[in-house]
């Protein structure tokens, strides 16, 4: 039914596979029963394969069994949802926090929810496609700023007489790796008496000693923001949350679509959220051996001739002149037994190599990848 657009993929060299590990998710992975070492993984601080959370899983299993069976609304979650809704809230420092099944789910129930046709969004151009799709169901009016240009978002906002303004972000753009500049967005938002919606799916666990984007900038978490974050990255579990007021927490949990009609998250999965949320609180370090990881990274790059002028995080990126050229160099580390995918349209407008360096990576493993990229004589990272 599809041959011809297919094949049009194909021809494009954008045709792509679905890749199945036999291991954990870890710094080394198996693929078609060899092993790699793992340079692609959002897995920020090696929790993924965290033994506290596979035991936190088993006993959530003995106790709730592991179907749902309902929504939320309906009793579907346990007093674990309960726990870490208020676990969260106190980590981002927010009176409520409310569970959703995922990042993706979240940004299109919550945005939608916050956002009608009367009001305006003002979204980054380079904001995760989830984001772009919440805007889209909200109907709301969506003002594209440009990447980072607090002049441009300025001059948005100036002519628009909304009853409600919204600033959507990320915090972390997950294909160049920099930072939104959230105290020049803030700023903005208070002259305009905008609220702001923060995606710090790519900050939490890693930012502000794991808190995420506001405390690494020493912002404080206002009443007119809405932090959504994720437990599957860098706190090695899976689902997503949103942080806010009391007030916004009861309303989006009334109206978030995606939250009142999806099945509430298995308990175990909850149990092994809490377990790496508890990790991170109680080991601060393993944050900062992210950290020394990726400044080990970095300089090997900048080393051999890689400078990445984007990046302010443990996400590094390998720009080439072409599709081909990403696939290229990409087939050349998997030759050499390193995972490293390369990223296309319609992900990214310029392709690349993303590079993800992790805490779980060892000195031994990041010289080896910068000694593989030396031989490949690949070009400048831009």
């Amino acid at each position: 039914m599809f041959e011809r657009e297919l094949e049009e993929l194909e021809a494009k060299d954008l045709l792509r596979g679905i890749v199945s590990r036999y291991s954990p998710q870890c710094s080394v992975i198996t693929i078609d029963r060899k092993k790699y070492l793992n340079f692609s993984s959002n897995d920020y601080l090696g929790l993924a394969s965290n033994q506290e959370t596979v035991r936190a899983v088993k006993n959530s299993l003995e106790k709730f069994a592991f179907g749902s069976g309902a929504s939320r609304l309906v009793a579907g979650g346990s007093i674990l949802h309960k726990k870490l809704e208020a676990h969260i809230a106190g980590f981002k420092g927010t009176e409520a926090a409310l569970i959703f099944n995922s990042g993706y789910s979240a940004n299109t129930g919550i945005i939608p929810s916050i956002a009608t046709e009367p009001d305006v969004i003002f979204s980054d151009e380079l904001n995760h496609a989830s984001i772009i799709d919440g805007c889209r169901l909200s109907r709301a009016k969506t003002r594209i700023y440009r990447h980072r240009d607090m002049a441009h978002l300025q001059t948005l906002m100036k002519k628009s007489g909304a009853r409600r303004k919204i600033v959507a972000t990320d915090s972390v753009f997950s294909m160049d790796g920099d930072l939104a500049p959230l105290p020049d967005i803030c700023e903005i938002c208070k002259e305009h008496e905008a609220m702001l919606y923060l995606d710090d799916a790519h900050g939490t666990g890693v930012l502000g000693r794991g808190r995420g984007a506001l405390a690494h900038f020493g912002l404080k978490p206002e009443d007119w923001i809405i932090q959504m974050g994720t437990f599957s990255k860098a706190l090695g579990a899976y689902g997503a949350f949103v942080s806010a007021s009391g007030d916004v927490i009861k309303w989006i949990s009334n109206t978030a679509r995606s939250f009142m009609f999806s099945t509430a998250l298995p308990s175990c999965v909850i149990a092994a959220a809490e377990s790496g949320l508890r990790f991170v609180e109680r080991n601060p370090s393993v944050v900062e051996k992210l950290w020394s990881n990726r400044e080990k990274l970095f300089e090997g790059l900048k080393g051999i001739g890689h400078y990445d002028v984007f990046s302010a995080t443990p996400i590094l990126t390998i720009r080439t002149d072409s599709v081909r050229g990403a696939l290229r160099l990409s087939e050349y580390l998997y030759s050499k037994g390193i995972y490293v995918p390369a990223i296309r349209p319609p992900a990214v407008s310029a392709p690349r190599l993303r590079i993800t360096v992790t805490a779980a990576h060892t000195i031994k493993q990041i010289d080896t990848l910068v000694s593989i990229l030396k031989k490949a004589g690949t070009g400048r990272v831009s």
